[in-house]
């Protein structure tokens, strides 16, 4: 049989292994985030997963899918780009369709809107609190992406010590296991070849505004987009990249039906909500998401609304569009891209 002692040592090695939710478990995760929050680097939590970790692998890797998948031509003028952050590994067709037209591109600056997919797990430090700022460099494989230090510092100074007002924070823990941002500076690091910073800012739940747009967490929507567009808006040196997904369906996200008896459903609401992208439109699309309280979990909803209520009545152009259908957990994530210019 088994004795008190070895059960005694089983949990004790749990423990030791942060695998039990105890004391130890509280203050080792807390020292990981204080490490993280005061770490001046982000290190890349995706190499190795949906792409390689190997700098002339992962040069191979992408040479060959924009050598054979279709490309856009590249544009001479753009000032945005919404795009997915999906699994790369079944995304590549969107990715390439869609980074392709940036390539010639060259700002100096990269205003990042990202969805937040780990905020929520901190509600005490971000409840009223939906844009994260983290002021680090972004250490990827094929390069690292230096923070626009003078971009943040701007942004300090506008906002002082009225952080509620703006609905900001500096406190960046959000940012530390979060893919929406590095699977876009994959992209931008493989086709540009010259110097740029950015500033990463990943976007919580906007879902207030579905019940009182004009209520307090509108008004801090309201004031970050106005302070954005005063300080970045006309700056031609200054390029936004949105990365956000469309629909989650099916038994994985919730829903009784399978993800494939929703696909007709997910593609006509997707549609309206790119073309009201692409419009300009942050009241339309926003009255799109209210009807019916964000039925289908479109996780880019929040970097584009913010974005749009940046820079408004800006013309987009619907570059592609998908479905992932993960048809063994009977799931599935639509995406698809804008380029604003």
């Amino acid at each position: 049989g088994v004795t008190k002692e070895q059960i005694l040592e089983y949990v004790q090695f749990l423990d030791e292994n942060a695998l039990l939710h105890s004391l130890y478990f509280k203050k080792h995760a807390e020292h990981t985030e204080l490490q993280y929050e005061q770490s001046e680097v982000h290190n890349s939590i995706t190499a190795g997963l949906a792409y390689p970790d190997d700098p002339e692998e992962i040069t191979h890797f992408l040479n060959e899918a924009f050598e054979k998948l279709p490309t856009s031509d590249p544009v001479q003028t753009a000032k945005a780009l919404y795009a997915p952050h999906i699994d790369i590994r079944v995304g590549m067709n969107s990715y390439v369709k869609a980074f392709s037209a940036l390539k010639d591109l060259k700002p100096k600056r990269v205003v990042m809107l990202a969805t937040s997919h780990y905020s929520g797990m901190y509600p005490d430090i971000y409840e009223e609190r939906p844009f994260v700022i983290a002021n680090k460099d972004f250490k990827m494989v094929n390069g690292n992406v230096k923070a626009d230090h003078d971009g943040i510092q701007k942004i300090r100074e506008q906002i002082g010590e009225d952080l509620e007002h703006y609905g900001v924070t500096f406190q960046d823990r959000a940012h530390r296991i979060e893919h929406s941002i590095e699977q876009h500076l994959i992209f931008i690091n493989h086709l540009w070849e010259h110097d740029f910073s950015m500033i990463p800012i990943v976007v919580g739940s906007l879902d207030e505004l579905f019940y009182k747009a004009d209520g307090f967490q509108g008004q801090q929507v309201e004031n970050f987009s106005g302070l954005l567009a005063e300080l970045f808006g006309d700056d031609d040196d200054t390029f936004f990249l949105i990365s956000g997904d469309l629909a989650h369906i099916g038994k994985k996200f919730g829903d009784e039906k399978p993800a494939k008896e929703l696909f007709e459903d997910i593609r006509n609401f997707d549609e309206s909500f790119l073309d009201l992208g692409a419009c300009g439109s942050p009241q339309k699309i926003l009255g799109l998401m209210s009807e019916k309280y964000d039925p289908y979990r479109i996780c880019g909803y929040p970097p584009l609304y913010s974005f749009l209520k940046t820079i408004p009545d800006l013309t987009g152009e619907i570059l592609t569009y998908d479905i992932w259908d993960e048809s063994e957990r009977e799931s599935g994530v639509s995406f698809g891209s804008i380029l604003y210019r």
